[in-house]
């Protein structure tokens, strides 16, 4: 094992990382050979997702964000190209408060590193909320969630929600804030799974959890044949309740206010608990918290 001292992360690692992401390894197998050859894995996973994200930045930089169509995209359609080993991501070069979408300015109100966690202030329009709260809610039951043991679905006392998922394109509403989304984190529209709606009642939570698909449970291959491992997570606020309904990141101690319009963006570039990506949505103490909630997955979600 390396010892404490000598855990610096040098240019000759930085090349080296960046070398194995362009011969095709995916981040997973970089960190776990950083590991096996005596690397921390804290130190070993900052330096990685560090060095992968400058990589995309400079390989990028001063290139048009891809144009994402407006329109449903059909089964085999050409999309974006996504780079080996990149992530979604807010696009932050320069620190700027507002990023213009083309059809919304959206406010960039705080941002964590690791976790790399993004808070955004006017993602959505009220009236687009009130849309999709609407629609959302003829077909509203309980919440949930995805069984890892067999690769079906579960309800789950962890989660005490009521939800829905619609198709991805749907509506016109659907498609053009899809689009937004798309926009925002330089990611292919049809790497998203449906959008989720949530409501939370007095009393209702979803207690800390990952998002990704663990690696170690049987049923996990089976979900991954729809489009890979789940890699960003975007949390849209539909509404304000009273008291409560924060998205908590325990790890960190952070908790995002639930806030109609705004948005809060995580990535995780391994299904690990080294990113820190452990959040859950405190309890609704007053009123009632709904919420539109989108997974991003590494290719074409079907």
């Amino acid at each position: 094992m390396k010892d404490t001292l000598s855990q610096a992360i040098t240019p000759e690692l930085r090349q080296w990382i960046v070398e194995q992401a362009s011969a095709g390894f995916p981040p997973d197998a970089v960190l776990q050979a950083m590991i096996a050859a005596g690397w921390r894995e804290d130190v070993a996973g900052q330096a990685l997702e560090a060095t992968l994200r400058e990589h995309l930045r400079t390989r990028t930089e001063g290139r048009p964000v891809p144009v994402v169509p407006s329109q449903p995209v059909q089964a085999g359609a050409l999309s974006p190209a996504v780079e080996p080993g990149a992530l979604p991501e807010v696009r932050l070069g320069g620190s700027p408060r507002q990023i213009d979408l083309g059809d919304r300015v959206v406010e960039v109100l705080a941002t964590l590193q690791l976790p790399r966690v993004v808070v955004l202030g006017g993602l959505l329009s009220a009236e687009e909320c009130e849309g999709l709260i609407e629609a959302a809610q003829p077909r509203m039951a309980r919440s949930r969630t995805v069984q890892t043991r067999t690769g079906g679905e579960e309800l789950n006392p962890d989660r005490t929600s009521d939800g829905m998922f619609f198709n991805r394109g749907e509506s016109a509403l659907l498609e053009r804030i899809e689009a937004r989304i798309a926009r925002l984190v330089a990611w292919p529209v049809e790497n998203g799974e449906g959008m989720q709606v949530l409501n939370y009642r007095v009393g209702a939570e979803y207690k800390a959890h990952y998002d990704y698909f663990d690696p170690a449970e049987p049923g996990t291959p089976t979900i991954l044949r729809r489009g890979g491992q789940r890699v960003a997570t975007l949390v849209m606020y539909l509404n304000e309740p009273v008291r409560g309904g924060g998205t908590t990141f325990p790890d960190v101690g952070l908790e995002v206010a639930p806030q109609r319009g705004n948005a809060v963006f995580f990535s995780y570039d391994r299904p690990h608990p080294a990113t820190r990506t452990l959040h859950g949505g405190a309890p609704v103490l007053e009123g009632e918290k709904w919420v539109a909630t989108k997974w991003l997955r590494e290719r074409v979600f079907v």
